[in-house]
C-alpha cells in the first residue's frame, strides 16, 4: 500500500514539474528531427570529373572512341542507379579540373589516356601489347576523393569487361544484414538517440529523489516507517514509464521522418526498459550526493555529458576492446551501460538480429544496473534515509 501511496505521490510531483517532464520526453524526438535535417542538408554528393583524351581507333571498318562510349555508360549507370552517390562533369582542361579540387568544387578527377580504344580493341583479339593507363587524381586524404574514385573505378572496370567479352574471375557477393543494406546516415543515428532520450531520464530521476530531501517532505516518510524499498521502488516505477514513454515518442518521431526499422518491438522495449532501470539507478548516485535540485542540474551535466558523446549514443563511437569475455568485448566505455544499450539496439533495429544475438548486452546492462542500485541505494539511505 505504501508502494502505491508513493508512486502517487510521484507522478503527481512529476506532473507538478511539467517543464523538466517535458524536456526528458521531448529531447529524444527533438535529437531525432536535427539529425534529420543534418543528413538531409549534407546528403553526399561526389562530384567526378573525367578528362576523355581517348584518340579512339578503327574496329571492323569504322572508327570507334570507347572513352566517349564510357561516358554515356557512366550516365546511363548513374540513371539507372538512383543510390549511386555522385554526379559526373566532361572536361578538357586539367589545369581548371585540378583548381576546382582544391578549391572542394570537385571530388576527384578520371583522365583517359588516347591508348583507351586501342587497348580494349586489341584486348578482345587477346592482343596485350597496348596497354592504356587511366590516371586518377585528387586528395588522397579525403573520404570524398576515395569514395568517388572507387565509384568511378568499378564502372571503369565493368565497361572495359563488357566491351572486352570477358568476366571476372571472382564474382563477390554482398548480402547485407537487416535492413543495413538500405540504411542510411539517419537510420544508423537513430538506435543511438532512442539511448540518449533515455539519459535524460538522469536529470528527472535525480530531482526526483533529491527533491524529497529539499522539500523535507522526507521526514515524514522516514517517520511512516517507509522502507527504502519501497521509497526507491516508487519513484522508479514513474521514471521508468516516462522512459518508455519517452522511447516511444522518438521511434514514432524516426518512423515520421522515415526510419524503416526491422526486429521486434518488444525487445526494444526491453531494452529501453533495463537501460532506463539502468540510468534510474545511476541517478541515486547523483542525489546521494546532493541536496537540491539546483545541485543536481549542475552535478549531474558531468555524467550526463559522458553518458551521451563518450558511449556511442549521440555520436558513433569505437574503442579497442580491454578483454573479452566469451568473445564479448569490454571497453573503457563499458562501465557505462547506454554502451551496451546502442549495440544491442542496433543488432535489433538495424540488422534484424533476434534476442538471442543480444543476451550479452542485457546480461551487461544488468550488471550494470544492480552495481548502481547496489552503490546508489546505499549511499542514499545512509545520507537522506536516517532517522538519526
Amino acid at each position: 500500500m505504501k508502494l502505491m501511496n508513493i508512486i502517487s505521490k510521484s507522478l503527481k510531483e512529476q506532473v507538478r514539474s511539467y517543464w523538466l517532464l517535458l524536456l526528458s520526453v521531448l529531447m529524444g524526438p527533438f535529437f531525432i528531427f536535427i539529425y534529420y535535417l543534418i543528413t538531409e542538408s549534407s546528403s553526399p554528393d561526389y562530384r567526378l570529373l573525367v578528362i576523355n583524351n581517348d584518340s579512339g581507333t578503327t574496329a571492323e571498318g569504322r572508327q570507334i572512341n570507347h572513352g566517349s562510349i564510357l561516358l554515356s555508360y557512366i550516365e546511363a549507370f548513374k540513371s539507372g542507379n538512383t543510390e549511386v552517390p555522385f554526379t559526373m562533369k566532361i572536361t578538357d582542361n586539367r589545369d581548371e579540373a585540378v583548381e576546382d579540387i582544391k578549391n572542394r568544387r570537385a571530388d576527384a578527377l578520371v583522365i583517359l589516356d588516347p591508348l583507351f580504344s586501342q587497348a580494349i580493341e586489341a584486348r578482345k583479339s587477346n592482343d596485350t601489347s597496348i596497354l592504356s593507363r587511366v590516371e586518377f587524381e585528387g586528395d588522397l586524404t579525403s573520404t570524398s576523393y576515395l569514395i568517388s574514385a572507387v565509384w568511378a573505378n568499378e564502372i571503369l572496370n565493368e565497361y572495359v569487361l563488357q566491351a572486352t567479352g570477358t568476366q571476372r574471375a571472382i564474382q563477390v557477393k554482398e548480402t547485407a544484414l537487416g535492413t543495413s543494406g538500405a540504411a542510411g546516415e539517419f537510420d544508423m543515428m537513430v538506435p543511438g538517440i532512442l539511448i540518449v532520450s533515455l539519459i535524460m531520464l538522469m536529470f528527472t530521476a535525480s530531482i526526483a529523489f533529491v527533491s524529497e530531501v529539499e522539500n523535507r517532505t522526507i521526514i515524514r516518510l522516514k517517520l511512516s516507517r517507509l522502507t527504502a524499498t519501497e521509497f526507491l521502488g516508487g519513484i522508479s516505477i514513474v521514471q521508468l514509464l516516462i522512459g518508455i514513454i519517452s522511447v516511444f515518442l522518438t521511434l514514432l518521431t524516426a518512423v515520421l521522418l522515415g526510419f524503416k526499422y526491422s526486429g521486434s518491438l518488444l525487445t526494444v522495449i526491453l531494452v529501453a526498459s533495463l537501460t532506463s532501470l539502468s540510468i534510474i539507478a545511476f541517478s541515486l548516485i547523483i542525489a546521494a550526493v546532493t541536496k537540491t535540485a539546483g545541485e543536481v542540474l549542475v552535478v549531474g551535466n558531468f555524467p550526463m555529458f559522458l553518458f551521451m558523446f563518450f558511449t556511442g549514443a549521440a555520436f558513433p563511437l569505437k574503442s579497442n576492446p580491454l578483454f573479452t569475455v566469451a568473445g564479448y568485448p569490454i571497453t573503457i566505455q563499458g562501465v557505462m551501460t547506454p554502451t551496451h544499450a546502442v549495440s544491442a539496439l542496433n543488432k535489433t533495429l538495424i540488422m534484424d538480429m533476434g534476442i538471442s544475438a543480444i543476451i550479452p548486452e542485457i546480461i551487461m546492462i544488468i550488471l550494470l544496473t544492480s552495481i548502481y542500485f547496489a552503490i546508489g541505494g546505499i549511499m542514499f539511505r545512509r545520507r537522506h534515509l536516517r532517522l538519526t
